[in-house]
This record gives C-alpha cells, structure tokens and sequence, in this order.
C-alpha cells in the first residue's frame, strides 16, 4: 500500500497505540535527556538524567548553580562529559535571559527558532529538533537513525544522513501532538521491529511503500 506521510503516522498511531513521547516530568527534563541521549545508547543516557533527577530534580536554578566539575561527574555516565557538561550549562544559562520561558523563546524567535538552537553550543540538527518539539511546542520532524532506517525500507531512496531525509519531510498537516507522538512511534516502532532489518517485514508495515 502506498502511504502518504500522514497516513502513515495515523497507521503507525493506529497498530501501536499512543506512546507517550517524550518520557519526562518537566521540560527542563527533557532538555537534560536530549543532551544526554547524543552518541550513546539510552540507558547509559537514563543513568546520566538519573543523576541531575536526584541532585538537581530539575529545578533550572540547582542546574545553573553546578560547579562544571559537578555537573560533569552527572553527566559522565552518557560519554562525552566535558563537552555535553559545557552545552548544558550554556543552555540553561541561555534559558535564563528568558526567565525560562519556554513560550516566550517560542514567540520570540518564531520559524528563526530552529536556526539559533543551531547556534548553541552542542545542539546539531536532531537535537534541535527535539526541542522544536517537545519543549518549545513547534511543529518539526526528527530524522533520526530509526526514521532513516524505517523511510529507506519504505522505498524512499538516499537517507545516509540526517538532512537527506529532513529536507524530503513535509509536516504540513501535523499538529504539535501529531508531530510528539509521531516521533514516539517512530522510535518505537524502531525498537521492536528493526533489529535486525530483517523483521520489517514481519511488521504491520511490510510490503507498504512512503510516498513524500
């Protein structure tokens, strides 16, 4: 079956359910997650979060108020200490000369906001799009590994890298929840059915072809 994007996410929320995405109590939580979650596998990033969770609870302020030595041995567990450490600190250091607002960054910046979360210190194309979503409440699309993966066995040809499929996406249609949920699934989705490949095809989305 040929599926447009829109119909695939309908089918996708259809067989598999709401998920819930993105996991998290705050959104200073979730802005902690997707630093962490950068080059290394989720429990070694839950391990990380864990550790702000229990000394910070999130509270922007305690976050702010770490000794960069601190914050690094929270952060160590994900990998990448120094440099993740640095780009928590400068962006919640940012986050404050907006009084941690999220909505008024949102409104402040308007369609320019993907481009200076581009600018921040350690935020590249995916993570950007995951705060797009999932803290400032705009519509974007994650084109990440899984999505690749997924949209490649869909037919859609040439999605080595992360803007080789960003630039195919139209989300036009998609409501701010639509765009949630659509990643949650994704990822999902990812989890259950793409290791190894081969399952694809097993799935409720073998054999059915994306048309973008």
């Amino acid at each position: 079956m040929e599926l447009t994007l829109y119909e695939l996410y309908q089918k996708m929320l259809r067989e598999m359910g709401p998920t819930g995405w993105w996991p998290a109590e705050s959104k200073a939580e979730i802005i902690i997650g997707a630093f962490m979650i950068q080059n290394t596998t989720q429990a070694n990033a839950e391990r990380a979060v864990a550790n702000f969770r229990k000394h910070t609870a999130f509270d922007p302020d305690q976050i702010r108020a770490l000794p960069l030595e601190t914050m690094q041995e929270y952060v160590r567990p994900a990998g990448f200490f120094k440099n993740k450490s640095l780009a928590v600190a400068n962006f919640f250091a940012w986050l404050d000369e907006f009084a941690d607002d999220y909505d008024r960054i949102a409104q402040t910046f308007g369609a320019g906001l993907r481009k200076k979360l581009l600018s921040l210190r350690g935020v590249g194309p995916e993570t950007a799009d995951v705060l797009l979503i999932y803290v400032f409440d705009q519509v974007a699309f994650v084109s990440d590994k899984y999505a690749r993966t997924l949209f490649g066995l869909l037919g859609v040809d040439g999605l080595k890298k992360y803007d080789d499929l960003a630039r195919k996406v139209d989300m036009t249609g998609f409501t701010v929840a639509d765009a949630q949920e659509f990643h949650g699934l994704i990822d999902e989705y990812g989890k259950k059915w793409l290791h190894p490949q081969a399952t694809f095809y097993d799935s409720f989305l073998g054999g059915d072809q994306l048309k973008l």
